[in-house]
């Protein structure tokens, strides 16, 4: 991952976010049904965007003392209008370099751990960062996201993929989970979208910041290129949708 252009590409669009997080917001309503009964009194969540998922945290859980942080300040920017005088602690950091022991009852995260250059060595460091009894809970995108797009792709650029490809499978995350934490909980959930035109996919991508590092090459989207790409898209699949695969985990400190 070049994280460099994850901050960029998120920065640049982060007031047009949430126009386009029909998804991540599915995915935040899903991930707080993960954390119900739970008591949690500090809670830290990772890569808060724009500070929906941070909402919803604020409304389950009225008298915990929550910390969000994200990569981008201007996602940050955002939030804080967002939640004025909800009482959370906004940071700007790298959810990767978070230090500190048995602080937290909560870690959680939602559709941004498969942006982190080494999720096996963040977890370690979340375990430790977690009080007694801890959980961490995230939702995280999985390979099977765009699996429409990277089959047209591949049959039309031969090399090109989405940069999904190679986000985590669901026995992957399962043995990292099970390596760190103990009670291991993996769901999967499935979201489709269709779009008028493969240039409203895109666009999508673009201002959702889904792409991150963007596509395995370089690609120039010329109008003939669109073209073709829309033309095998509706041949191979007689719509222009998409598929959003989200894992929803969650595990206990041992």
């Amino acid at each position: 991952m070049d994280k460099l252009k994850i901050i960029n590409n998120f920065s640049r669009y982060a007031h047009f976010y949430d126009k386009y997080a029909d998804v991540q917001n599915k995915a935040a309503v899903e991930l707080i049904t993960f954390l119900k009964n739970g008591d949690f009194s500090r809670v830290l969540e990772l890569g808060c965007g724009t500070g929906n998922y941070t909402l919803r945290l604020r409304e389950s859980f009225k008298n915990a003392r929550i910390k969000a942080l994200d990569i981008s300040g201007e996602m940050i920017n955002v939030a804080q209008d967002k939640l004025k005088h909800k009482n959370v602690e906004f940071i700007v950091a790298d959810a990767e370099k978070v230090i500190s022991d048995n602080e937290f009852d909560l870690i959680t995260s939602n559709a941004c751990f498969q942006w982190l250059s080494d999720l096996e060595k963040s977890l370690q460091s979340y375990a430790k960062s977690l009080s007694p009894g801890g959980v961490v809970c995230f939702s995280i995108f999985g390979p099977d996201t765009f699996l429409e797009l990277n089959s047209v792709l591949k049959s039309v650029l031969k090399d090109s993929q989405a940069i999904s490809a190679y986000f985590y499978k669901s026995a992957r995350l399962k043995a990292v989970l099970q390596a760190n934490f103990k009670s291991v909980k993996i769901n999967e959930v499935g979201y489709k979208e269709s779009f008028t035109s493969l240039k409203g996919l895109l666009e999508k991508i673009k201002y959702s910041g889904i792409r991150g590092n963007g596509l395995g090459g370089k690609v120039y989207f010329s109008r003939g290129l669109l073209e073709r790409l829309e033309a095998a898209y509706r041949n191979k699949f007689q719509e222009i949708c998409v598929t959003y695969q989200v894992f929803f985990c969650r595990g206990e400190k041992r």
